[in-house]
């Protein structure tokens, strides 16, 4: 519902600048913690430049920092006189298709100023901006007239200036390892969200919303060594008028932990759900077949069947060598380097539909660059439910739009999608939720220390669902992590379609080509594995008790009346201690709790223990270093 504001969000107030008084327009949150002030401002290099400044909580955050965009005819954004004005309230909780919380909260005020340049050729812009009490957003929007109906952007002037050289995580691709670092020291086009510690108890995450048809942003400092940022486009872009750019967007919280659970922000920056009948639109788990054979799929089909997971994906080779643009995915043509076959996929997806167990192909941006409009429909005639997009091209406006495109006549053919690999997400899975899951992450098949995934937990996460193909049965485990904390790691790194056991195979299932993979790959039947049985994949409730970046967390989350808990440490032996305050307090609970032990004579040393536990308790237990703990609580009949 959107409503004129009240009384004391918006004011316009008059500043001395220079001998003349300029109008100001500032805009506060519903609950008055987050203000924005948008002002004229004179400097050596421009008179009246566009800026705004952001503070929380009354912790100055941003200080007065550029607006405005570089055209081809030259720059938009200052020597501007203000026409016009817009304010409205808007409050609503509404119910996505699937997600981490069951209703998401969307309470703002909005501001949108007109202005109008001062001296020829009055080129117009006017600036739209939200005030929610978890952050605020902006977009420019540059409407049609003054002889006008297309728009060349050369780069855009936004800027973040942050007051103090503060601690930061900073990483440049999508699935690269971060840096732990001050402002002063990041290095051009850093990816987003940019999460920064202004103090103990203030943080704030750079991020970017709605990027659909137009080149992704990143960051960069505005000179080197100083505190500053700036929007860094990858290109121009090219579009007719009138245009919205995508969502500038600062998340502001008391912890890291605040900032995660009110990731859907950038949902709600994006367009209603587009897809009037959204049935066909299944979350899941699934089981990767590696083998790339008819018996290895049946096995997978049976396995998905008894040990409660919805799919089966095949992978790279299903087709033919994945980089060669003479692979046809519209045929089943076996990579002779990754199985000697035979695969009968036909038959499979017909075995695996009989069973109620969907199927997924891979297929790499090669072939679907060249052959999407065929392969979308042939798939759907085929069967199959949803198609992962492998090694897409992100980046310039180009391959943006051609993306977000293919997420769209995937959704006109009944096709979900998981899209790889440095694509990272703005929540366009909001207004087309067969958008399930993509990685720009660097997940499990990297290899990453524990560390690195509880940054990744505070600052990936943040932009939404990451696909991190989680391992069980690999050494890497062993080397990395233990095994209780790839339980919890189910938990705390949100995927609707959350891919478990990437490396492994049913014991049922042959052996890969040369064998690779061995018999530590071979899914076997240690007890804790009923934790991934029942598993969810999407959520009701999500809290987030407790974390530090880099250090640990935890998460609890809610699916029906059964709650999910997932601790995961890093480098230091740590003391846990987690109360229970989440749980409904007139029930009471069976705890199963899932932690590591070397004293358990299994392959992945996990002990399984069962306590009746309620809300008025809170539980106490060591974490050694790369470990976790997992629960499952149910209640008590």
């Amino acid at each position: 519902m959107t409503r004129a504001p009240t009384r004391g969000s918006l004011a316009t107030v008059l500043l001395l600048a220079g001998p003349a008084l300029v109008a100001a327009s500032q805009l506060s949150s519903p609950d008055g913690r987050v203000v924005v002030l948008i002002e004229p401002q004179d400097t050596s290099a421009s008179i009246g430049q566009l800026a705004y400044s952001l503070q929380y909580r009354q912790q100055p955050i941003l200080g007065a920092s550029r607006l405005g965009l570089q055209l081809d005819d030259g720059p938009l954004g200052r020597d501007l006189e203000l026409i016009g004005e817009e304010a409205s309230e808007h409050n609503e909780d509404w119910r996505p298709v699937y997600g981490e919380r069951q209703l998401i909260p969307n309470r703002y005020r909005r501001l949108v100023c007109h202005w109008r340049e001062k001296t020829a050729p009055h080129r117009r812009l006017d600036l739209e901006l939200r005030a929610f009490d978890e952050g605020i957003a902006f977009r420019y929007l540059l409407p049609a007239g003054d002889g006008r109906t297309r728009v060349r952007i050369l780069r855009e002037l936004t800027e973040f200036r942050f007051l103090g050289d503060h601690t930061t995580w900073a990483v440049y691709s999508a699935q690269g390892k971060y840096e732990r670092v001050s402002l002063s020291q990041l290095k051009p086009r850093c990816e987003r969200p940019l999460t920064v510690e202004v103090t103990p108890h203030v943080y704030a995450a750079v991020a970017e919303a709605q990027l659909v048809d137009y080149a992704r942003m990143r960051l960069s400092p505005v000179e080197p060594g100083k505190t500053a940022l700036m929007a860094a486009l990858d290109g121009e872009v090219t579009a007719d008028l009138p245009l919205a750019t995508p969502w500038r967007v600062v998340l502001l919280a008391r912890s890291p932990g605040q900032l995660l659970e009110q990731n859907y922000l950038l949902l709600n920056l994006n367009e209603p759900c587009a897809i009037d009948d959204t049935s066909w639109i299944k979350p899941g788990k699934v089981i990767r077949e590696v083998t790339l054979t008819t018996d290895g799929g049946k096995a997978c089909v049976d396995f998905a069947a008894q040990r409660g997971l919805q799919y089966v994906e095949f992978d790279a080779g299903w087709y033919g060598h994945e980089y060669s643009d003479e692979a046809d995915a519209r045929a089943v043509n076996v990579d002779p380097q990754r199985s000697r076959g035979p695969l009968d996929l036909q038959e499979v997806i017909r075995y695996a539909r009989e069973r109620r167990i969907g199927v997924i192909l891979y297929v790499n941006r090669r072939a679907l660059e060249r052959q999407l409009d065929e392969l979308l429909p042939l798939y759907r005639k085929w069967g199959v439910s949803g198609v992962k997009y492998g090694f897409v091209q992100v980046g310039s406006q180009q391959v943006t739009a051609w993306l977000h495109e293919a997420v769209r006549k995937a959704a006109e053919q009944q096709l979900m999608v998981d899209i790889h690999d440095e694509y990272r997400p703005t929540g366009y899975s909001r207004t087309y939720p067969n958008l399930m899951t993509q990685e720009g992450i660097a997940g499990d098949e990297t290899s990453p220390t524990n560390s690195l995934t509880l940054t990744i937990l505070f600052t990936r996460m943040l932009a939404g669902a990451a696909d991190n193909t989680i391992c069980y049965y690999d050494s890497r485990v062993a080397k990395n992590a233990s095994h209780a904390y790839q339980l919890a790691k189910s938990v705390c790194l949100y995927s609707p379609w959350q891919f478990l056991y990437w490396y492994d195979r049913p014991a049922s299932a042959p052996r890969r080509v040369g064998g690779a993979g061995g018999e530590e790959r071979v899914i076997g039947d240690e007890p804790e594995l009923e934790f991934f049985d029942h598993l969810p994949t999407v959520w009701e409730e999500t809290r987030v008790i407790e974390g530090r970046i880099g250090e640990f967390a935890s998460i609890a989350r809610r699916a029906a009346d059964c709650w999910y808990v997932g601790c995961m440490n890093g480098e230091q032996p740590r003391s846990f201690t987690l109360p229970l305050s989440f749980l409904d307090v007139n029930r009471r609970y069976e705890a199963v709790i899932y932690r590591d032990d070397a004293t358990v004579d299994s392959r992945t040393h996990v002990r399984v223990e069962r306590h009746t536990v309620d809300a008025q308790q809170q539980l106490s237990f060591e974490i050694a270093p790369h470990g976790g703990t997992a629960m499952r609580m149910t209640p008590v009949p």
